[in-house]
């Protein structure tokens, strides 16, 4: 069943390739020397005209993405005053974090400065965790999400999918995730850098567009399935089938380290398919 609307939102790499962990589909990642633009605060005007064009181009959600492995002060603070400004510019955004691994204490900190979510993503299976990265564990992960539910705010977790795990692991993420409740569920194609060490996503557009449906399916009290990192390049011209399968969101504009479409060619595409965009979340 189609939805009716389709909630959009924008990400903003606020501080890029910075990170220390050794997650082997990162291209952030200190460790593999990947080809990106590499900086550790985004000047606070450039993310402003970011967030201006985002909201202009119909975005509900605004996300603050950092590349370091958890929240420290520093970085507690800069995200604080990044999220100040830009209610500032765009109060109609709702502000999401996606900073790593939180106490619940910073959490709140966060919630105190204006961010409405939190989005942090278990990435595949407990099982198979270990085989992509091996300087924190999974179980990390899940409990920073816990701490999410905790505060007060919203959830977002999702993970990747065509990573080189098994089917097994697909449902065993998504069993993992639905015990969370979260509110909206990112789930995010490899996209490979000829930098990392992984193979290339070998998922064909039909397997992929069967996991939007796997997805719903397991984690039916989420409000939202978003089609997130590596949707351009895993459905190409078949990117409108996603909302036949489940989908009700998407990421328009860039990602962290990879070009999206043009965010004009998103709302194209949900005007040639008669789906509005969400002007207020539930």
């Amino acid at each position: 069943m189609i939805p009716e609307k389709i909630f959009l939102c924008s990400i903003c790499n606020i501080n890029s390739g910075t990170c220390k962990e050794d997650c082997k589909f990162c291209s952030q990642s200190v460790r593999y020397k990947a080809d990106i633009e590499r900086y550790k605060q985004k000047e606070i005007d450039l993310i402003l005209q970011e967030a201006v064009s985002a909201r202009d181009n119909g975005a509900l959600g605004f996300c603050l993405v950092t590349a370091d492995k958890g929240l420290n002060d520093k970085t507690l603070n800069f995200v604080c005053d990044v999220a100040k400004a830009v209610q500032e510019v765009a109060p109609q955004l709702r502000l999401i974090a996606c900073n790593g691994t939180a106490t619940l204490e910073q959490l709140l900190t966060l919630k105190d400065a204006g961010i409405k979510a939190y989005n942090h993503n278990l990435e595949t299976s407990r099982d198979f965790y270990p085989q992509i990265c091996t300087t924190h564990p999974w179980d990390e992960r899940y409990e920073t999400c816990q701490n999410v539910n905790k505060s007060g705010l919203v959830l977002i977790a999702g993970g990747i999918f065509g990573l080189g795990e098994t089917h097994q692991d697909r449902v065993s993420m998504l069993e993992s995730l639905d015990s969370l409740s979260p509110t909206s569920v990112p789930i995010n194609f490899y996209h490979h850098n000829e930098a990392l060490e992984l193979k290339p996503n070998n998922l064909s557009a039909d397997e992929a567009l069967q996991l939007i449906k796997l997805t719903r399916e397991t984690i039916q009290n989420a409000e939202r399935i978003m089609i997130a990192g590596g949707r351009e390049l895993m459905f190409g011209d078949r990117q409108n089938e996603i909302f036949t399968y489940g989908a009700n969101s998407i990421v328009i504009g860039n990602y962290l380290t990879t070009s999206g479409r043009l965010m004009s060619k998103d709302l194209d595409m949900l005007k040639s398919l008669n789906l509005e965009v969400a002007t207020k979340v539930k």
